[in-house]
Order: C-alpha cells, then sequence, then structure tokens
C-alpha cells in the first residue's frame, strides 16, 4: 500500500502519517519527489484500514500495490533513479558505457584495453577475476590476483570497476576494491547472497537469469533492497529459448516492460547475448534506441587467443567506431555519454 502526499503537505504531516502506520506494526519507505511525497507501506497491509489515512487532510489518496515487490516497484518510485558508480552517474538520462575483457589475464593486458576504452569514450572498466564456467575444466579466472590488477589499473587509468562476485565469502574484499558489483545470470535467484549484499552500500548490478521472468528478476533486486542495499541496476543479458544459433536471445522488450514496472535503471549486455562479436554492434545500437541506460561490451585486444569468450569481444578499434555511433544515437534520445 501506498500513501500519496499532497502537493503542500509539511514534513509535520509526513511524519505525522508515517507514525500511525509504524504504530501499527509496518516498516515505511519514503519517497520525496519533487512534486509529492509518497510512504510506502512494507509488511501486512491487511491491518491497515484505508480510510485512517484518507480522512487525513495532508493525504492525497491511498493505493495498494499488488505485486509482491514494493521496494524496487515504480509505484513506491515514481521518479527514475539514478545510480552513482564512483561518480559515473547511471540512469534517467544517463548513460554508462562498461567495457573491458571478459577475463583479467595479466596486468598488461587490462592496462592496455583500459587506456583504449577510455579515449574512446566508455566510462567503466568491466573485467572478470572470478570466473562461473560451464565446464570446470575451462578457466576459472585469476581470484583475488585478478582483482588486484584491475585495482592498478584503476589507479593508473581512473575508471570505476566492475567485476563478477561470486560468493561471500569474497564480499568485503569486493565492497574494498569493486565500484560496481556484478551478479551473473546463475547467481540472480542465490538469495542468500542477495540478502549479504544489503549490507553494503556498494552499487550492485543484477544480470538476469537465463530463464527468468520480469517478476522473479525485479523479485530479486527486492531481495537485495529489502536487505538495506537500494543501489540496484539490472542487467539484461540475453534469456535462453528454443533458438541455437546465437548464444542467448536478447529480450529488447525488457526495456520498455521495466520502465512500466521499476524505478531501477537498466543496462544491457549485448555481447553475451549474441555470443558473436559482429552482432554486437546492432544490438547495442538497438538498446540504446529502446531507452537502456547503459551498456556492458566486452572489449579485448587480442580477441583469437582471449581465455575465455573471445568470439564475442570487439577489437578497440572497432569499438571506437561503435561508441562513435552510439553517442549519435544517444544524443537523439536525450542521453548523456
Amino acid at each position: 500500500m501506498i500513501i500519496v502526499m499532497k502537493p503542500r503537505a509539511t514534513k509535520e504531516d509526513i511524519s505525522r502519517v508515517i507514525s500511525k502506520v509504524e504504530k501499527r506494526g509496518l516498516a515505511t519507505h519514503l519517497v520525496e519527489g519533487a512534486e509529492m511525497s509518497i510512504i510506502g507501506c512494507i509488511g501486512d497491509t491487511t491491518r491497515l484500514d484505508p480510510k485512517l489515512f484518507e480522512v487525513d487532510e495532508a493525504v492525497d489518496k491511498v493505493m495498494h500495490v499488488q505485486e509482491p515487490y514494493k521496494l524496487a516497484n515504480k509505484a513506491f518510485h515514481p521518479e527514475a533513479t539514478v545510480i552513482d558508480v564512483d561518480g559515473v552517474k547511471v540512469g534517467a538520462g544517463h548513460l554508462a558505457l562498461i567495457a573491458g575483457p571478459c577475463s583479467v589475464e595479466s596486468t598488461e593486458q587490462v592496462l592496455a584495453i583500459a587506456k583504449e576504452i577510455k579515449a574512446s569514450g566508455a566510462n567503466m572498466l568491466r573485467g572478470g577475476a572470478f570466473k562461473p564456467r560451464t565446464s570446470p575444466y575451462a578457466f576459472q579466472g585469476m581470484g583475488l590476483d585478478g582483482l588486484k590488477i584491475l585495482t592498478e589499473v584503476k589507479k593508473e587509468v581512473g575508471l570505476p570497476i566492475v567485476s563478477e562476485l561470486m560468493s561471500a565469502e569474497y564480499l568485503d574484499d569486493f565492497n574494498e576494491h569493486v565500484d560496481l558489483i556484478q551478479i551473473g545470470a546463475r547467481n540472480m535467484q542465490n538469495f542468500d547472497l542477495l540478502k549479504h549484499l544489503g549490507d553494503i552500500d556498494k552499487p550492485i548490478l543484477l544480470k538476469r537469469g537465463l530463464n527468468a521472468t520480469y517478476d522473479e528478476w525485479v523479485m530479486s533486486a527486492e531481495y537485495i533492497m529489502a536487505s538495506g542495499n537500494e543501489n540496484v541496476i539490472l542487467c539484461e543479458r540475453g534469456i535462453r529459448t528454443f533458438e541455437t544459433y546465437t548464444r542467448n536471445t536478447l529480450d529488447l522488450q525488457a526495456i520498455p516492460v521495466l520502465r512500466k514496472m521499476t524505478h531501477l535503471p537498466v543496462v544491457v549486455d549485448p555481447s553475451h547475448a549474441g555470443g558473436r562479436w559482429w552482432l554486437v554492434e546492432s544490438m547495442a545500437k538497438a538498446a540504446v534506441a529502446a531507452d537502456c541506460d547503459g551498456l556492458m561490451i566486452e572489449v579485448h585486444n587480442d580477441p583469437e587467443n582471449a581465455l575465455c569468450d573471445g568470439a564475442q569481444s570487439l577489437k578497440p578499434a572497432k569499438f571506437t567506431e561503435l561508441v562513435d555511433q552510439i553517442r549519435a544515437i544517444a544524443s537523439a534520445t536525450g542521453k548523456s555519454l
């Protein structure tokens, strides 16, 4: 249930209504917008009589929220959320451009790529230190050594770091060194891990599960937010369908659908969606035209010999060409890069 206050409602009015809700055993979430304030009631709202609030002269209306997700719900937070990732804004017209290798392989490799993508216009550096792989025999990443390399490169190049966390065991390390903690598709419903993410205030990039519905995906974001961390960015990376030609099927409909469902920013990963480098350009441009809040693109200086996902990685020169095209589309849609 949400309580919409009238535009003229004072802070005393809002505090009075919040007090009434909390006295009945529910938690509240206040959103103060430019034109109105909204009080979200969290818990068993069946114990609340809407008439108790509708008679208050400072209350405009009381609305029931049918969806099981509350904090992520656009009804609770009508204005688009902007997430700050170490100075880089994501959402509400601010376009994030995350680029870098799928996996950290060496300091020289990451540093060379970081310098090139920054010169092209990327504003965040991605790199996998821990890699979830289908085969137990495939390269699993450099672990904490890879994280150390990313930290060293950030000191020289200045781009915020994006990297995937697979286990709560390393949460403290990621909280200290990573600017945007990525939760991969396979961990989207690892609820214990999601709850741990609520203990920190670091921004989280939550990728959609291979077979997850929109509701399941947003409910996973709700787990993080309900545990205390509301800095969540959603990432569409393709879903598993009957089609086998591409690695996954990129669901661009997710962008307008999530715009209706939630206030959280939406980033698109065209690299993992198609699994082929020549698909990245068209899908990236389509995602920006569809009003996404950012892109995550794999870039490698030697994709033929990459230890992970070389087939879907762009070379730096091709990435530069793509960024120029993205800028033009972003400008036309009112976004800034």
